[in-house]
């Protein structure tokens, strides 16, 4: 191709690259965040408070929201490097023939139509077909699953995948041996690996928390518009002056409001992103804890996750079919002397370390890629051996002795193996005489057969156990591979998987949406996935009802991790995959997936617990101030009051995050039910104001107190039952028998303490404070008793008729 050429079809295909992801800027980021219906109404809670007189509780509501924004902006930010690591994986220049010679060109440069030469160690610039190739072999396996080396040559091949495609070279792959010539036909986003970086380029869909967090924030801010609407609205009418009631409209909104929910839910997933890094995890987005915990599906590659991605010799088998040493004795001494150390040469060595003591290496022909075989010839004691292995039909056809019902069986026995997961090859050998010189094709005859090496790419000892946890735990596994679809039910019958069917990338490429959203149901092993495909079937999964998360490690698995809601790589994944995904296992194990599911629940659980606070308190006190503000001549409680008990009861929880957790709380996929929140609300709110309407009536019909006293006695029974009332929610077990962590405890009694205290200091004064008498104290503290019984009673009910899981149906 001439330079002018090649300049107008850069100008008209584009640059070989692929396109630079659009990345939102701080300040845009953290406007998005600032526009969630929850930050909205607490932005706008702390400045109104702050606008009334209440600048220190205005400011903590504030800082608290902007510690949480710039947190959850600061983690995005470190996931936005994925497309840029991904172009810097590939080579930064190639060799192409231009205007009759060949000349490096920059990688972006390289056009359709170019012929391009590759060499041992290079990265593939572009997908090509080959024209020439010698001795070539690519290591494909982070973009199809492949484990093995791909030999690569000029040939017809009328393959419908990129891992049967032996006459094609695909960008991001690496040359392992030899060199090849190709024409290039694919450049940028119109290659394999340019189709997984356009995924990344695309924006990230809201994960099942943020989309929990924004309906919760939703109802949040219809339900305290609606109450102020009401209250202010009643208080005007009943003629109270116009400030009086915007100031205690306003004071009814904050303490509606769930402020310290940004707190709590930073600070618990904080802590639980530590206790996972202690589990060998890293998390790279803190809403991705609480995914993982709701996770009900578990995607996951095969090739370094299920297995060890490291080659192994399985069996030696000697010419009868039966195990024998010898096959693998003279293939190790092959491999020693000169072999190439592949993976199956190594793999040889490893399994039989010292079969090569004392033999030399007299000669040897190089491994012919065209005859799929290599020969050395070895002298050692016993004189000198030709030593032949390869592909078993092209070693077969040297061996004498054996009928061609002998060769039938070694080859059906070859497909058997096959099935079984496992690649073979074959040894043959005959004693040399003559001079020594390099082995000949016409020397490679009237060879003895000796018998079959098989291999395996076999499943970790941990990988059994780690399934049976994950199957325990409600999260139901599939295999997503680019591997042959044969060596996938292989190991998924290995790793404890009952599958009795394996869908292929051609059985999902005929395959409509809506077929492959009910196919996916039943099928729980797929091979031959090209990356889209394996994103595909993510979608289809998630299109179910389920919670989906993925576990890869390569390049073909950038898409899909992209696309699932919970994205797991490994620390000596590809770069792509690591940027693509929300965390990343310094351990390739599926046992440290099972921990972090153990520890995302556990977090989630935790958060659950202020969300039903806010549900049996705050919810409660605030319908009771708006009913006691309908009927009472006087205000049920001051604006200053509302603010404070907010304040004590937001510290009473900053203990939290560091509460313990049930079993059974973690035992199944958890997710935020809306409908399981607002059946909550909807019976310990009404309960929690019933109780308070109780106050009401025996302080006004009973004692007979003034309003100072009123609200003071009011303010004690209010902050009683919110804060106690945490150590009957916080577990669906029984109080005594599930005693919280010392921190909750701690921060719980302390702020209890100083609301039960306070009204009975000169300080409680400042606040409108007046001490009621004794005997209205301790009527108080049996309201408080009967609402924590019934309380404990309700809650029972609700735990076990609570929604827990989203199933794939």
């Amino acid at each position: 191709m001439s330079t002018a050429e090649a300049r107008q079809r850069l100008a008209r295909n584009g640059p070989n690259s692929d396109t630079a992801e659009t990345h939102t800027g701080p300040l845009r980021a953290i406007a998005r965040r600032l526009l969630e219906p929850l930050s909205l109404i607490l932005l706008a809670a702390g400045l109104v408070s702050a606008a009334t007189g209440d600048a220190i509780g205005g400011s903590i509501i504030v800082v608290i929201l902007g510690f949480s924004v710039l947190l959850d902006t600061y983690q995005e930010g470190q996931a936005v490097h994925a497309a840029a690591i991904l172009r810097q994986s590939v080579a930064v220049s190639a060799r192409v023939r231009r205007d009759g010679a060949f000349v490096a060109v920059a990688i972006e440069a390289v056009v359709p139509g170019d012929i391009v030469e590759v060499r041992a160690g290079d990265i593939i610039p572009a997908d090509a077909l080959i024209l020439d190739s010698n001795a070539f072999t690519a290591n494909e396996a982070a973009l199809t699953g492949e484990p093995y080396p791909v030999d690569k040559r000029a040939s017809h091949v009328a393959a419908t995948t990129a891992a049967e495609a032996s006459n094609a070279l695909f960008r991001g792959a690496i040359a392992q041996t030899g060199t090849a010539t190709a024409l290039v036909v694919g450049t940028g986003r119109a290659t394999l690996f340019g189709s997984a970086a356009a995924a990344l380029a695309t924006a990230a869909a809201p994960s099942p928390f943020e989309r929990d967090l924004h309906a919760y924030g939703l109802l949040t801010t219809r339900l305290t518009l609606a109450l102020v609407v009401v209250v202010l609205t009643a208080s005007i009418f009943l003629g109270r002056p116009l400030l009086q009631s915007l100031l205690f409209a306003v004071a009814l909104a904050v303490g509606l409001t769930p402020e310290l929910l940004p707190m709590i839910t930073t600070v618990t997933l904080s802590r639980g992103a530590m206790r996972m890094a202690k589990r060998k995890v890293i998390v790279k987005r803190l809403a991705s804890i609480h995914d993982l915990g709701a996770m009900t599906i578990l995607c996951t590659d095969k090739t370094g996750t299920l297995t060890s991605a490291q080659i192994s010799l399985a069996r030696s088998i000697g010419r009868n079919g039966a195990d024998d040493p010898e096959a693998a004795r003279l293939g190790a001494i092959a491999a020693a002397l000169g072999g190439d150390r592949g993976a199956l040469d190594t793999a040889l060595v490893t399994a039989s370390p010292y079969a090569a003591k004392g033999w030399t290496l007299a000669a040897q022909s190089v491994f012919d890629f065209d005859r799929r075989l290599g020969t050395v010839l070895a002298t050692g004691a016993g004189g000198k051996i030709l030593i032949t292995k390869g592909a078993p039909e092209a070693v077969l056809a040297g061996c004498a002795a054996l009928t061609e019902a002998d060769r039938a069986a070694v080859l059906a026995q070859v497909r058997t193996l096959a099935e079984q997961g496992l690649r073979t090859i074959a040894i043959a050998s005959r004693p040399w005489t003559g001079p020594t010189h390099a082995p000949t094709p016409a020397d490679e005859t009237n060879l003895v057969y000796a018998g079959l090496c098989a291999f395996a790419d076999p499943p970790k000892e941990t990988a059994p156990a780690a399934v049976a946890r994950l199957q325990a735990a409600g999260i139901r596994l599939k295999i997503l591979s680019g591997d042959d679809p044969v060596v996938v039910a292989r190991l998924a019958g290995l790793v404890g998987l009952a599958t009795s069917r394996v869908l292929s990338g051609a059985d999902i490429a005929r395959l409509s949406d809506d077929a492959l959203a009910v196919q996916v149901r039943d099928v729980d092993a797929y091979g031959r996935l090209a990356p889209d495909q394996k994103a595909r079937l993510v979608r289809a999964l998630q299109a179910s009802g389920a919670i989906v998360g993925y576990l890869g490690d390569g390049i073909n698995d950038a898409p899909a991790l992209k696309l699932a809601d919970i994205g797991l790589s490994v620390a000596g994944a590809a770069s792509v995959a690591q940027a693509s995904a929300d965390m990343i296992m310094l351990d390739s194990d599926l046992g440290v997936v099972a921990d972090g599911v153990e520890e995302g629940r556990r977090t989630f659980a935790n958060i659950l617990k202020y969300v039903r606070m806010g549900a049996s308190s705050n919810f409660g006190n605030m319908l009771s101030m708006a009913a006691a503000s309908l009927f009472l001549p006087f205000l049920p409680m001051l604006p200053t009051q509302i603010l404070l008990n907010n304040l004590l009861y937001d510290v009473s929880e900053i203990g939290i995050p560091f509460d313990s957790v049930r079993p059974e709380a973690v035992a199944r996929p958890q997710v935020w039910s809306m409908p399981a929140l607002i059946r909550f609300a909807a019976v310990m709110g009404p309960l929690s104001s019933a109780f308070d309407l109780l106050t009401f009536a025996g302080l006004s019909l009973v004692f007979h107190v003034a309003a100072p006293e009123f609200r003071t006695a009011w303010f004690l029974e209010s902050m009683a039952t919110q804060i106690l009332v945490i150590f009957v929610i916080r577990t669906n077990g029984r109080p005594w028998a599930d005693l919280p962590r010392p921190a909750l405890a701690l921060s719980s009694l302390s702020a209890l303490m100083v609301a039960m205290v306070l009204p009975f200091t000169p300080v409680g004064s400042w606040f409108g404070f007046v001490a009621p008498p004794l005997v209205v104290v301790a009527s108080l503290g049996g309201v408080t008793l009967g609402y924590l019984v019934l309380a404990e009673l309700l809650k029972t009910f609700l735990f076990d008729h609570r929604p827990t899981k989203r199933a794939l149906r």
